[in-house]
């Protein structure tokens, strides 16, 4: 197999023909994109950084589902909907990584799903 699904119930469900992640037969581990959604299906609102705090959780739940941590993440783009929001998210953001962040991308996208303001995709290393 050249490839593996990775799935949890402790992360919202894809809303669309996607994965919540994909492990390689290599060693990598492809995580979706992550919005601000419970596992619950409900759509945190509010500041970005309350909507990136729940960005982190489900990629935590995400990697934990592939038997990662945040520690194996070597690449994340985020996505925000404005870049006046950079600063925020970046607090949040920074906290949840530490001294030892993963290379990264981030870039001000329109519409993105359910009209959220962040969502942030993510590579692992196994």
């Amino acid at each position: 197999m050249l490839r593996e699904i990775v799935s949890t119930p402790n992360a919202p469900a894809a809303i669309g023909p996607y994965s919540q992640a994909v492990r390689t037969t290599g060693t990598l581990v492809f995580l979706s994109g992550q919005i601000p959604l419970t596992p619950s299906g409900e759509l945190v609102t509010g500041d970005i950084k309350e909507q990136t705090a729940q960005v982190m959780r489900n990629i935590d739940a995400v990697l934990a589902a592939a038997g990662l941590s945040k520690a194996n993440v070597v690449k994340t783009t985020v996505f925000l909907s404005d870049m006046a929001h950079f600063a925020a998210m970046n607090e949040v953001y920074g906290a949840y990584f530490g001294e030892s962040a993963p290379a990264r991308s981030t870039v001000a996208a329109s519409g993105l799903p359910r009209g959220v303001d962040v969502e942030i995709e993510t590579i692992a290393v196994v």
